[in-house]
């Protein structure tokens, strides 16, 4: 999977000249303004516009990626590579910026409406639109459309459920059970308005909690301004080691010795905090009120820009600054995870720190929750071509909530990796199948761009 999905990015990257990195200013910009960008003809599209405005979508996309990953992960990272390996997080992610764009963008392009009239995409509508006579494009969408239903309940519902109900019982001592339940009733309040609920929930969700985590983490690196000088001096040099190559690029979670183990347990990580690669962000992408599916493919991109280079460094800058790195816990183990974040803060704010942190991760996860809701439902659609029965999904993914909450943590970690492996295989098919596609079409769209940046 770490060749695979890397890999499949840098290559991209290299047909594409590079213009996903060179146009993140333009992409940005792009957040707030006007769609007035060319869309080049398009045989495909079936479906000109969306349900949602660019930037809901992008939400969206966000509620569905910020999560544990980027508080839990970035502190693994650093405990397995040292703190070099936030270098290497940073480089995997400029290379994510490529397959995140390719997916969004075919998906786009290949949306179409389902029976009720909604805007519906996703890689599993490219691989049946983009190669209608072969059986192995039907193939193909319809096991990914399976893995993201799977998906859905394991890295979408029950992991994140079982984060918060864990961190809540650690820093206020809440009942796992009343967690559940809290937990599944604010579930079903919000999806059973669909995308245009979720939507409005992430839109104004997404950047208050973004918000409540970078003021807290530049209130810890201000305060600790004194060690950060030598926090990002133990980052330069200890960057370029092997121990944190295999801890950044692998991207995240699970302490282990081996370098081996870092990358097999860090890509499944790694996917899990920025999702470049696993094409589940395109289903919400096709829901985007636009008429270029490059233009869109560049808003989906700048996800990556604020999930993991922004929310991911500065976890990583408040680890590095408070000295926390290394330190051990009363068995003699070093500290890592969450315990090693909370760690951090604590240098700031005390016992509140535990509380600040375990908020920060009941909030992305709750709206990773809701917005993988939409993702799997659109996924389960596809496959019984019934909207009707998508009720029945919002309910089962009700209790999926309640159930990842009181199940074991490895029962749910262990579910959730294998469907995130199974769903990324497909949709990486897809991707380099279409390459040649997707790089003629960004190149063709940069040539009748008037503005630059």
């Amino acid at each position: 999977m770490l060749v695979l999905l890397l890999g499949t990015g840098i290559y991209l990257l290299i047909k594409m000249k590079f213009l996903p990195i060179r146009n993140l200013g333009y992409a940005l910009s792009c957040l707030i303004s006007s769609d007035k960008s060319p869309a080049a003809p398009n045989k495909e599209n079936k479906a000109s516009t969306g349900e949602i405005s660019a930037l809901a979508a992008l939400t969206t996309e966000l509620a569905a990626t910020i999560g544990t990953g980027n508080i839990v992960g970035v502190a693994t990272a650093m405990t397995l590579g040292g703190a070099g390996a936030l270098v290497w997080l940073l480089i995997s992610a400029f290379v994510g910026f490529s397959t995140k764009f390719a997916e969004s963008m075919l998906s786009v392009k290949y949306r179409t409406k389902n029976i009720s009239g909604d805007t519906v995409g996703g890689p599993m509508y490219t691989l049946k639109s983009a190669f209608p006579n072969s059986k192995a494009g039907a193939v193909l969408g319809a096991l990914f459309a399976v893995f993201a239903v799977l998906a859905s309940f394991g890295m979408g519902n029950m992991a994140q459920s079982n984060s918060i109900a864990s961190a809540l019982y650690e820093s206020f001592s809440i009942p796992t059970h009343a967690t559940a339940l809290v937990a599944s009733i604010l579930v079903i309040l919000v999806v059973l308005g669909g995308i245009k609920s979720i939507s409005k929930f992430s839109l104004y969700m997404v950047p208050i909690m973004a918000l409540f985590y970078i003021v807290g983490s530049v209130a810890v690196i201000l305060v600790n301004l004194d060690g950060l000088a030598s926090g990002l001096k133990e980052i330069v040099i200890t960057a370029f080691s092997p121990k944190a190559a295999a801890g950044g690029i692998g991207g995240t979670i699970i302490m282990s010795s081996s370098i081996q183990n870092a990358m097999r347990y860090g890509i499944s990580r790694g996917v899990f905090s920025n999702e470049a690669g696993l094409g589940a962000g395109g289903i919400s992408a096709a829901a985007a009120d636009t008429q270029s599916p490059v233009r869109q493919g560049y808003i989906s991109m700048t996800g990556i820009f604020f999930d993991t280079i922004i929310i991911c460094t500065l976890t990583g800058l408040v680890i590095a600054s408070s000295g926390v790195l290394g330190q051990c816990d009363e068995s003699g183990a070093p500290i890592t995870g969450a315990a090693l974040t909370i760690a951090a803060f604590s240098t700031v704010f005390g016992e509140t720190g535990a509380y600040f942190v375990s908020a920060g991760i009941a909030l992305f996860a709750f709206a990773t929750i809701i917005a993988w809701e939409y993702q799997g439902e659109r996924a389960f659609e596809y496959l019984v071509h019934s909207p009707g029965l998508c009720m029945a999904y919002r309910f089962a993914y009700t209790l999926a909530s309640f159930a990842g909450a009181v199940c074991t943590l490895e029962t749910v970690w262990c579910f959730s990796d294998i469907m995130n492996a199974l769903m990324a295989i497909p949709n990486i098919i897809c991707i380099l199948a279409l390459s040649k596609e997707v790089c003629g079409d960004i190149i063709e769209y940069e040539k009748h761009r008037t503005d630059r940046y």
